[in-house]
């Protein structure tokens, strides 16, 4: 695999994210060996795994040249389905999760990294949903675990507000467990020395029994999303943000 890197060794499963150069965007090459890597992991003995990034962030997002093709062609149900697949699979998956965030995590990075059981952020880690800045709506399952973690009131207001949070507010807020002074993925391998401990089997039991029940509610969101992404990607406003991205402008949307 070119994108991924993965390790087993005691136990736990590392699974990183390989595109340093462009933040760990996630194209649709990155997001299929992503969904080959789960379903390996699935099948295999370790009962931890650690989700993280390589080089200077966890990941920032659906990449950019990706959402454009995507929205311009006929590959749009096709893409979807595959996020909708990936979000489903690491759901239900029956391992403890650990997304260990260094740097930023935005966008579909962020949907990525709500999908886990433990979330450990670096203090400087920035967390973003930022998908109304080019005129869309969240995806990979965000709107579901943001209303978890947060409820559907302040879901509502990180989304709009389009602002990135850090340090010990993340944790207030609810969108991380554990904030370190040092790299998140040596505090998820420090974590995961204390879960070897732990009665995993009862553990994992418990999250696949509260997981099971909510698999219609996600499946649900999901498909609300990809037709809400749909109807937005073919707005002005839409156009208008990924203009002004690409040109790093403000942008000025008109509500059309």
């Amino acid at each position: 695999m070119e994108n991924i890197i993965f390790m087993s060794n005691e136990g736990v499963s590392t699974i990183s994210l390989n595109r340093p150069k462009s933040y760990n965007a996630l194209d649709a090459q990155t997001l299929l060996e992503l969904l080959e890597t789960i379903k390996k992991v699935r099948d295999n003995d370790d009962k931890i795994v650690i989700l993280t990034g390589e080089g200077p962030a966890f990941c920032a997002g659906g990449d950019i040249n990706m959402m454009n093709d995507v929205l311009a062609s006929d590959n749009f149900e096709k893409s979807m389905d595959l996020i909708t697949e990936l979000t489903l699979e690491l759901y239900l998956l029956p391992k403890l999760v650990i997304t260990a965030v260094n740097g930023s995590v935005a966008g579909l990075g962020l949907s990525l990294a709500l999908n886990s059981d433990y979330i450990i952020a670096e203090e400087e880690a920035e967390f973003g949903v930022l998908f109304a800045g080019i005129g869309l709506v969240p995806d990979g399952g965000a709107h579901f675990h943001l209303e978890e973690r947060l409820g559907a009131h302040k879901a509502k207001q990180f989304i709009w507000g389009m602002e990135k949070i850090k340090g010990e507010k993340v944790k207030k807020m609810g969108l991380a467990d554990i904030i370190t002074n040092k790299r998140a993925v040596l505090e998820a391998n420090d974590l995961t020395k204390t879960l070897k401990f732990a009665p995993l089997l009862a553990m994992i039991e418990t999250k696949l029994l509260l997981h099971n029940i909510k698999k219609d509610k996600l499946i649900s969101y999901l498909e609300a999303e990809k037709q809400s992404q749909l109807k937005m990607s073919q707005t002005k406003d839409h156009k208008e943000g990924v203009r002004a991205f690409l040109s790093k402008e403000m942008p000025h949307f008109t509500s059309k």
